[in-house]
């Protein structure tokens, strides 16, 4: 196993004072340490944070010279690129809610479209509790500029599980978004989360992993290495924003997952916008034919439920149906009639 896949999930520490290291290069001066490394104390965060600039502003290449801190004089167990160190020591305060913060999970309804219109499941959407609170967009940011999506990602998955257990009833699903690119070895980076599920007796059948949608898919292969390993575990996956993440249909055929999430921009306005009408036609087509079952976001209008409903789409999500909260509150009376 490679260093920075036993890394990648643990929380990162800043100390108050002590050590910085850079990989020696010309470029600028530090106390040089030995045939590698070059070293500076410092006595505050501040003080790192100025001593990063210093360096960051005489490199070219900031990414590719390694970087690390140490409370000792001695060479860190880990180093990073100068720039996600130099992101980490300045952006502290959203690195700190990354590392140890109060991660919780807000729950938007899914609904079956099937006989009427009932909960089948609730998509877990990261939030942080007050009085920090930060939005997931700033966090996932801060996680992406400092090299910790692994250890955010593995935090969210388990905020999700918790309030699985914790809230949404048995028999109801629990969809969970992941970033396939913080996966490196599947067997090993998910184990904490199967770990998890078996901690909390859930049953497997009733967790959905999903693919979110800022997600670019380079690795076709791989992300279906990730997805047949939650299978192998007795759980379901999902592709989200098919039609916008995903460039082709054929996607869903090499992958095979148990559902597919059709992006909003196919669902607004479905009713009568003719272009989408097709799309989601050929999406239907193909899901009947491998298996899979249709998940419809984004529904805002009660005309696109209705239209939905019509041409045989399986589950709905979205602000007419429901906003996230903190609690599973979704009644199906309110669409009964």
């Amino acid at each position: 196993m490679e260093k920075e896949c036993i890394q990648c999930g643990l929380p990162f520490q800043l100390f108050e004072t002590g050590y910085l290291f850079i990989l020696n290069n010309d470029d600028y001066n530090l106390t040089i340490l030995n045939e590698r490394w070059s070293m500076e104390r410092y006595q505050s965060l501040k003080e790192l944070e100025e001593l990063l600039h210093e360096a960051a502003a005489q490199l070219d290449d900031q990414t590719r010279i390694k970087a690390g801190i140490s409370k000792t004089p001695e060479l860190p167990l880990m180093s990073i690129s100068l720039t996600s160190l130099l992101a980490r020591v300045r952006d502290r305060e959203t690195v700190d809610l990354i590392n140890y913060g109060r991660l919780v999970s807000y729950l938007q309804p899914i609904v079956s479209l099937k006989n009427g219109v009932h909960l089948y499941g609730y998509e877990s959407l990261l939030r942080t509790e007050a009085p920090l609170q930060v939005s997931p967009g700033k966090l996932f940011r801060t996680a992406h500029e400092t090299g910790m999506l692994s250890l955010l990602d593995k935090r969210a998955r388990e905020a999700a599980i918790k309030s699985k257990k914790e809230k949404i009833p048995a028999g109801i699903k629990s969809f969970i978004n992941f970033l396939p690119s913080t996966i490196y070895n599947p067997e090993y980076c998910l184990r904490h989360t199967f770990n998890l599920v078996n901690q909390y007796q859930i049953d497997p059948d009733e967790l959905v992993f999903e693919v979110v949608e800022s997600e670019k898919i380079a690795d076709i292969a791989h992300l279906k290495k990730v997805l047949n390993t939650y299978k192998r575990q007795g759980m379901k996956v999902a592709l989200d924003d098919v039609g916008a993440g995903f460039s082709t249909l054929e996607v869903l055929e090499m992958l095979n997952p148990d559902y597919v999430k059709i992006d909003r921009q196919y669902i607004n306005h479905c009713d009568h916008d003719t272009a989408n009408q097709e799309f989601l036609a050929r999406v239907i087509e193909l899901a009947d034919k491998l298996g899979i079952t249709v998940l419809a976001e984004g529904i805002e209008r009660k005309e696109e439920l209705e239209y939905c409903m019509k041409i045989g789409i399986d589950l709905a999500q979205g602000y007419y149906l429901g906003k996230p909260s903190v609690n599973a509150e979704f009644k199906d009376a309110v669409f009964s009639k």
